[in-house]
């Protein structure tokens, strides 16, 4: 298990995340480091006094007997964040949403956005607390991005004794292609295909099972985002991992959608990412 890093600017949105990272960490026998961002020193407007959520951070690690480290940034969160991550991206970073006004996520857009495609490491999004994650849910896409993001969340299903599913959408194909058709006909075993996707799933399956761990397959139908944003509300997971589009070094992620920015805005549940690494 990766040690694990948390990330606040005092915003009170900036809890759930500072409580599942304590949680995870006394779970896993981990060690917890708070880095507290100052962004009264940036001048930035609204920056929130950090003292009160230090204190209650401290209060809640003392209840579980765990081992704090803490640490003051000075600037703005979505600079201090990455720079922090790139600097030990071995390592697990939490955070949560900072509590921009919203017609500053109108104009320059959400802050996980910007944090991601700077930060190197693995993020774990956290807009709600939902512990422990019984149910992990792993989104497959058959391109590889998912790989590192696929381990990890394997790694925590160990860990916790949680289920996991392997997703995975077929998008609407016009397209008269065999591995369109192949795709098509095999929904039922597409693990057991020499398809791309079916090695992924293959793979994912594998993996789990050498962990000791049951997985499961879905298959969906239709646009990517609406249909995983439907699985998590019919299966109701605790916690979704994907890859990230930044694993591409192509100019891929410029005209795609970002796909796991729009997950984990969505503020349902947690989300673990992490770029895709040989």
């Amino acid at each position: 298990m990766l040690t694990i890093s948390v990330y606040t600017n005092g915003h009170p949105a900036s809890w759930p995340a500072i409580q599942y990272a304590a949680h995870l960490a006394a779970s896993t026998s981990r060690s917890l480091r708070l880095i507290a961002v100052d962004e009264r020193s940036a001048g930035h407007a609204g920056a929130i006094p950090l003292p009160s959520m230090l204190e209650k951070a401290q209060t809640l690690c003392e209840e579980f007997h765990l081992a704090l480290e803490s640490e003051i940034e000075r600037g703005q969160a979505e600079e201090v964040i990455p720079q922090k991550v790139n600097q030990a991206p071995q390592g697990l970073h939490v955070l949560g949403p900072l509590g921009r006004p919203p017609l500053r996520r109108l104009i320059w857009g959400r802050s996980f956005r910007h944090i991601m495609a700077k930060a190197v490491g693995p993020l774990l999004y956290v807009p709600r607390f939902l512990w422990p994650p019984r149910e992990i849910l792993i989104c497959v896409g058959g391109i590889g991005y998912e790989v590192t993001a696929e381990k990890l969340g394997l790694d925590l299903a160990q860990h916790l004794q949680a289920n996991v599913t392997l997703l995975t959408v077929i998008p609407p194909a016009d397209l008269d292609y065999p591995l369109v058709h192949e795709i098509q006909e095999h929904e039922r075993d597409l693990w057991e295909t020499n398809t791309p996707l079916g090695r992924a799933l293959r793979r994912g399956l594998e993996q789990a099972a050498a962990r000791g761990i049951q997985a499961t397959v879905h298959v969906r139908h239709g646009e990517v985002i609406e249909q995983i944003l439907s699985e998590i509300r019919e299966r109701q997971p605790q916690l979704v991992c994907m890859g990230s589009p930044f694993s591409s070094h192509s100019l891929r992620h410029y005209y795609m959608p970002n796909v796991t920015a729009e997950i984990a805005e969505s503020g349902i549940v947690p989300v673990l990412t992490a770029r895709y690494r040989e």
